[in-house]
Parts: structure tokens; C-alpha cells; sequence
């Protein structure tokens, strides 16, 4: 029987590129959205990927929706916390609701998503966790003190559940995307992203979501085994730790 995948954010984006390539490399797999329907259906249209609505920031929400996707398709294996928003802006002008909403949506979620799953890995002998950070929880942003922080927490969050988990099967770890070509920075100015984003790459260009897919696709994998508690830098040079 094929592993059962979860991939919270998983039908657009980085997350869908994540879904599809787990597909292709012959797992089964459940997208979780938030709450935009329209994109959910065409992406289960086109993908035959099944797909799931709950609220990653609610723990119960969670619970619900992994115990839905373990009944429909069976024992979840690999999870892959890769849903995130940004709220953006100066800390002295950022409210305490955009402050909350990142932190709930992008840190709480990892909690909420493993928490409910790690057992059953423990019991069964093998799971693979994978998050989704951002360079810019390892190096910092200016205007995102709140998404720094949530990117940087998932990372000491999956350092201490490597420890946890690895005499029991459980391999858990980080990749970390640069700048990539998805919608939302497509959406910036293209002389902003000419003049200030792309020269700060060495390789010179965006990445591809199907380049972080694959980063994920192999840590998901049997071969890598012996990889817990690392964090995958995807971004074209630009930052180095």
C-alpha cells in the first residue's frame, strides 16, 4: 500500500508543487486548504489529488480533519507543514491581531498537525515530518518580525521533535525557501524584483516550486533516513547559515 501524505496548503503554491510531486513519486496524498474553494476544486480536477478544508490554527479543526483523511484513505505517514500567510509591517505599527494571526497560522499549525499524528508514527515505526520555513527565519526580514518569528520557531520546533523521534522511526526536518516564483512574489513590481531582489541571489534568477518540491519529495523518502533535524536551504545562494 502506498504512504498517506498530508500537505496543509497543499493545492496552491509551493504546497501544490509539494502535493503533486508526492504523487508522482507514488504516495498518496491529502491537500488541506483554508478557504479558497475555487482553487481547491480546479486543483483536485486537475491532479485527482483529494483535498481537505480545515482551519490549520485550530487544534480541534486538525484533529478532525487528519482522523477524516486517516478513515478515507488510510494511517498518515509523512506530514508536511507548509501552510503560511504574511501579515507584513513594522513592529511599532503592527497590530496584536496580525501579530496573532501569523503566529497561530504558521507556528501554532505545526503543533496542531503533529501533535495528533506522532503516536501512531511512534507506534508503527516510521513517519517523516517536514516543515516549511523561509530564509527570512534564518536570517530575518524587516517588516516581518511576526513571520520571522514563526519561521525561526518551526525550526527549533523540529530540532527538538528530530530528538524525540529518532530511535522510533521519526525523522523530522526543515526546508527553507528563498525568493520563489510563485504568485505572491510574482506580484511584485517587476522593477522592484529586478533591482532589489534579483541581484541578491548568486545564481541570478527565482526559484521554482518544483525545485522545493523535490527537496521535499526526497526527505520524505526511506533513503533519507539517516537525515533528522536539518534545515534544507532552497534559495540560489542568497543566504548561508
Amino acid at each position: 500500500m502506498p504512504r498517506v501524505a498530508i500537505v496543509t496548503g497543499g493545492t496552491r503554491g509551493i504546497g501544490a508543487a509539494i502535493s503533486i510531486g508526492l504523487k508522482d513519486a507514488g504516495y498518496t496524498v491529502a491537500a488541506s486548504y483554508a478557504g479558497n474553494d475555487e482553487a481547491a476544486n480546479k486543483f483536485k480536477g486537475d491532479t485527482g489529488i483529494a483535498v481537505y478544508k480545515w482551519d490549520v490554527g485550530d487544534f480541534g479543526a486538525c484533529a478532525a480533519g487528519i482522523a477524516k483523511v486517516e478513515a478515507d484513505l488510510g494511517p498518515v505517514e509523512i506530514l508536511v507543514n507548509n501552510a503560511g500567510i504574511t501579515r507584513d509591517g513594522l513592529l511599532h505599527k503592527m497590530s496584536a491581531e496580525n501579530w496573532h494571526t501569523v503566529i497561530r497560522t504558521n507556528l501554532d499549525s505545526v503543533f496542531n498537525m503533529t501533535q495528533p499524528l506522532i503516536n501512531g508514527m511512534r507506534e508503527r515505526g516510521f513517519g517523516r515530518i517536514i516543515t516549511i520555513s523561509s530564509i527570512n527565519g534564518q536570517k530575518g526580514q524587516m517588516g516581518q518580525t511576526n513571520y520571522s518569528a514563526a519561521k525561526a520557531g518551526v525550526i527549533g520546533f523540529t530540532k527538538a521533535l528530530a530528538q524525540e523521534g529518532a530511535r522510533k522511526g521519526i525523522t523530522a526536518n526543515v526546508v527553507a525557501p528563498g525568493y520563489i516564483g510563485t504568485e505572491m512574489v510574482m506580484a511584485v513590481p517587476k522593477e522592484v524584483l529586478e533591482k532589489s531582489i534579483l541581484p541578491q541571489i548568486p545564481v541570478g534568477r527565482l526559484g521554482e516550486v518544483e525545485e522545493v518540491a523535490r527537496c521535499v519529495v526526497f526527505l520524505a523518502s526511506d533513503e533519507a533516513g539517516f537525515i533528522t533535524g536539518s534545515t534544507l536551504t532552497v534559495n540560489g545562494g542568497q543566504y548561508f547559515i
